[in-house]
């Protein structure tokens, strides 16, 4: 048997909400913690992606823990042409220099010497990042090499699909670090490099954390930037815009402007009203939980706790779940534990007035 116990949240928050629009063909903008859309435009089109497809190849490749690995430079990048760090066959660099090369200067030739490392070869890791793509649900992703480049059959993806990506990229430490970097020098047994990165987002906006910046004749230009302010992670994806720069800044600044981010779960204790049944012991969850908010939301917003009479209750056990919803739409669960109380041994001094006040 369960019990429903409804908790309603009021967030008075006064927030001002201004239209959007971008000339990008295919454009959305996400928050990275949660996956929720703040403004989408053709987010499931399929389209040429062109040098952003560099996400998944850096992931691919960070994912390998192979980043201090010294690598010799060989026979492949011969084949590299378009965007290049200009890397020679016998140079020796680590892998996570040859990234630093990948995202600040979309180096083909880095993403060649990258695939043949990681994968053994360069089909083998395309391979491994149509697998990625497939385990993040990038339903409508394909890609057909480590570079974006459409002479080899292309990259094609969504705005949506590069965003899940990016969401998650940027919750790996050396990726969040690599591409918001804006200046890497090295120095290999046969040159010295200083490579700056194309991303002009992290110069042109101070809240700018990121991202991948892509072109080819038939994606035209693509863009991928992440931003972060008072505790607010944004994405934003733009394929074919040609006013990308702008729109980019445009959409954090909406984000930013009209939206809070609300604490709705803390971990821990649990305080549920009025009950009973778990008086003995404490109720607790393991994660803190917290949401996009517009104002229009502010009266949406609602917890309902499910807690099952567990008889013989042990430490530790799952006893219930919590659901938000947002409107009629479960937002996130998050299951409740038990724990037995901590007993305080009674001096005999307080065994004795209990006693008595059994008596009365």
């Amino acid at each position: 048997m369960k019990k429903l116990i409804l908790l309603l949240l009021l967030l008075l928050i006064p927030l001002k909400i201004n239209a959007i629009e971008t000339s990008a063909r295919s454009a959305i903008l996400m928050d990275i913690d949660t996956n929720r859309i703040l403004y989408e435009k053709n987010i499931h089109e399929v389209r040429s992606v062109a040098s952003i497809s560099k996400i998944m190849t850096a992931v691919v490749a960070i994912e390998s823990c192979k980043l201090d690995d010294k690598v010799i430079v060989g026979d492949e990048i011969n084949d590299a042409y378009g965007s290049g760090i200009y890397i020679k066959v016998g140079e020796e660099l680590t892998l996570r220099d040859l990234l630093y090369g990948l995202m600040l200067r979309s180096g083909n030739d880095a993403a060649l010497a990258i695939a043949k490392y990681v994968g053994g070869s360069v089909d083998e890791f395309v391979s491994m990042m149509n697998e990625k793509a497939k385990d993040l649900k990038m339903t409508n992703t394909t890609f057909n090499n480590p570079s974006g480049l459409d002479q080899d059959k292309g990259n094609y993806s969504t705005a949506y699909d590069m965003a899940i990506l990016t969401s998650y990229a940027m919750r790996l430490d050396d990726y969040k670090t690599i591409t918001g970097t804006k200046k890497y020098t090295l120095t290999t047994n046969k040159n010295t490099y200083s490579w700056i990165n194309k991303n002009k987002l992290l110069s042109l906006y101070k809240y700018s954390t990121g991202g991948k910046t892509g072109f080819t004749e038939i994606a035209k230009r693509t863009l991928v930037s992440t931003a972060s302010k008072d505790n607010i992670n944004l994405v934003v994806v733009t394929l074919n815009d040609g006013n990308d720069w702008s729109d980019h800044q445009s959409l954090f600044e909406y984000g930013f402007n009209n939206y809070t981010n609300i604490k709705i779960l803390n971990k821990g204790k649990l305080n549920i009203y009025d009950e009973k049944y778990y008086s003995d012991y404490e109720l607790y969850i393991n994660n803190d939980y917290s949401y996009l908010i517009q104002n229009n939301e502010q009266n949406s917003l609602l917890i309902k706790y499910e807690l099952e009479k567990v008889r013989n209750i042990k430490s530790n056990t799952k006893v219930g779940i919590i659901k938000v919803y947002l409107g009629d739409k479960i937002i996130h669960e998050e299951d409740i534990y038990v724990k037995e109380l901590k007993k305080v041994k009674k001096s005999i001094f307080q065994k004795i007035k209990d006693w008595f006040n059994s008596l009365w």
